[in-house]
This record gives C-alpha cells, structure tokens and sequence, in this order.
C-alpha cells in the first residue's frame, strides 16, 4: 500500500495577515505567560496544531515536526551572549533546541500521544513528508499530524539567508482511511530526489 489520506492544509504565514515578515500569531487560546517568551518559530507551530486539531477534530494524535533551520534566531541570540556574556542562561537554552517548537506545541494543546522531529538533509521536503506517511503505510499508527515550520531569518546572517526568506507554517493529519474533504496522496509518486518546496506543497494541496 502507498496511498495514504491528507486533511486540508492549515497554515499561517505574516504575509497572510497582512504583517511584518516576523510577525508572529497572537496564540489568544494561551496565557499571556505562556507565550511570552516564545520565538516566531515556536508560535507558528503552535498556532497551525491548533488550527489543525480544530478543524480535523482528530483529538489527541501524534505529531511529526520537521523544520529546516530550526530555532535559528535563538540560537543566534544565544551566539551573541556567549560572546558578550560568556554565560548562557538555561532556559533561553531550552528553548531553543530542536524539539521545542513541537514541545511548546504539545503543552499547549494538552497532548500526550508523542511526537517526533525531523531535519531533512538540503532542505529535501519529500522526504521528510515521506518519514511522516511511514508509520501510517506500515499500519504502526492509524494517523498522525504532519507539521512544517520554518522562521523568517534575521539581517545580520545575510547572503546566508534563504533566498525566500519568508516565514512559513503547515499542519495537516495524514490517515490511512478514506476520508470526506481528505486528499488522497500517492507516496509512490512523491520522487526524494525532486525538489519540491514547502511552498510547492502548500499551494497545490491547500
């Protein structure tokens, strides 16, 4: 089997709202200590789970995160303490691995059911989406929710910046069972040696 079921994509982007490119969502449905100190990455995550759970209603379900940078911003203001201060304080660090987007995420949300990251190698979006279908096509989970996530780049890395230098964020929930509004998707289609973009994926599925 190689056909599994996509839910309608829900994303959030600044442009989409009409805001500075590293604006973030207000995540209203949290506490204003919650959010305080989240990056852009992580309220994005946070805010398309959200979306994702309310209009698939598909309750507590395990996540998959995959993010090409990460939490690049944080690391670069952790970067300039360690310079200035030779001293980095532990909770800026905690927030700023890999998982916390998703752990942010899952606290949240009250989800218990687990997650996983992913860092796809040159940025290759295929197949990380294909990590995410493999536990549903090997029947280990009946669902899971695919979530994308990438931040707008600050000035001061720049000609290291990403061309579309544009802040990014999807979920969708990925099912084994035919689904009223689902999209089917054939994985044996889906070429890991194409380059096919976050934002390809976004428009043709959205």
């Amino acid at each position: 089997m190689s056909r599994v079921f996509i839910s309608p994509l829900c994303a959030w982007t600044p442009e989409s709202e009409n805001l500075a490119p590293d604006a973030s969502p207000k995540l209203s449905f949290t506490t204003p200590l919650f959010r305080r100190r989240l990056s852009q990455l992580t309220k994005m995550t946070v805010q398309v789970v959200h979306d994702c759970l309310e209009k698939t209603h598909c309750g507590d379900i395990k996540q998959v995160f995959a993010s090409f940078r990460g939490e690049i911003n944080r690391e670069f203001s952790i970067n300039e303490q360690i310079i200035t201060d030779e001293n980095i304080l532990p909770a800026s660090f905690s927030l700023s691995v890999f998982n916390a987007p998703i752990a942010e995420a899952t606290l949240a949300l009250s989800l218990k059911s687990g997650y996983s990251v992913i860092t796809p190698s040159k940025e290759n979006f295929a197949s990380a989406l294909l990590a995410a279908c493999a536990s549903v096509l090997c029947k280990r989970e009946k669902s899971v929710m695919f979530i994308y996530a990438d931040e707008y780049v600050r000035e001061e890395y720049g000609d290291l910046r990403p061309k579309d230098n544009k802040a990014l964020s999807f979920a969708f929930v990925i099912t084994s069972e035919k689904t009223e509004g689902y999209t089917e998707l054939d994985t044996a289609s889906i070429d890991i040696h194409h380059s096919i973009t976050p934002q390809d994926f976004l428009l043709k599925y959205s």
